[in-house]
């Protein structure tokens, strides 16, 4: 579904380049979830941006359901940290933004926003404000105006990073159950070490460098006591010694 072949990207500043990704190859497979975790400032999210087509890498290519990636894709929708939802608009409105953007006719707008709105219990929500909502309620907006253009990767940066620990545990079996019933294929960019193994159907650290450092693969049939078990905490033992690593051998 998503092959990332050699990808090199820099920021370019007052003529002088500072490179932020080198060399990343990986291969995620169709209805997987991908868990990108690494230090911050490492080009996690810069990375993401690349897979969405919000930019160009130096070198390397980007392929989406068999396709060169060369500009944002119909069927790849973006979840954003602070949720990007429009303070000025409601909750029918912020869903309908992508629909109304595409010039789907009204009749259908109203139908598929309708319906998303139940399927995501928001529908009471439908004529209140962004300032309303708490950070659980943006989020399920935030997915419902996702889903509602029918996408087939998702791609999800830090979206529970401001949000309480119960609320967040809550929003990522929320997603769990959304990634089996849409049938998607998933990215997510996190710190979390105990999200990414909870939600990761494979995750991938990115070290200081700019390079990828490391891959895990894990479960994709996760119980309800997953979190509790053997290999739950083996994989999160694993990957935050090899974090450990990377943040102590970059301050030699």
């Amino acid at each position: 579904m998503v092959r990332v072949e050699k990808l090199s990207f820099s920021y370019v500043v007052k003529g002088r380049r500072f490179p932020i990704l080198k060399d990343i190859d990986f291969h995620l497979e169709k209805n997987g979830i991908l868990c990108i975790i690494g230090p911050s400032g490492c080009g996690k999210t810069t990375l993401l941006f690349n897979i969405a087509g919000l930019r160009a890498p130096d070198t390397g290519v980007v392929w989406v359901d068999g396709a060169e990636v060369k500009a944002p894709r119909e069927k790849t929708a973006v979840i954003f940290q602070h949720f990007g939802l429009l303070p000025w608009e409601n909750v029918y409105e912020n869903i309908a933004l992508g629909l109304k953007i595409r010039g789907v006719p009204h009749r259908e707008i109203k139908r598929d926003v309708e319906s998303n709105m139940e399927h995501f219990g928001i529908t009471k929500l439908a004529r209140k404000y962004p300032r309303h909502l708490s950070g659980g309620e943006k989020q399920r907006v935030a997915i419902a105006r996702a889903l509602v253009l029918k996408p087939d990767l998702l791609l999800l940066d830090e979206p529970f990073s401001a949000i309480d620990a119960l609320t967040r545990e809550a929003l990522q079996e929320f997603v769990l159950r959304v990634w089996k019933e849409w049938n998607l294929t998933i990215i997510h960019v996190t710190h979390d070490i105990v999200e990414a193994v909870f939600l990761g159907t494979e995750i991938i650290i990115l070290g200081t460098d700019g390079r990828y450092n490391y891959h895990y693969t894990l479960p994709r049939e996760k119980g309800e006591d997953f979190r509790d078990g053997a290999v739950f905490h083996e994989a999160t033992v694993a990957i935050r010694d090899r974090m450990r690593r990377i943040v102590n051998e970059s301050s030699l």
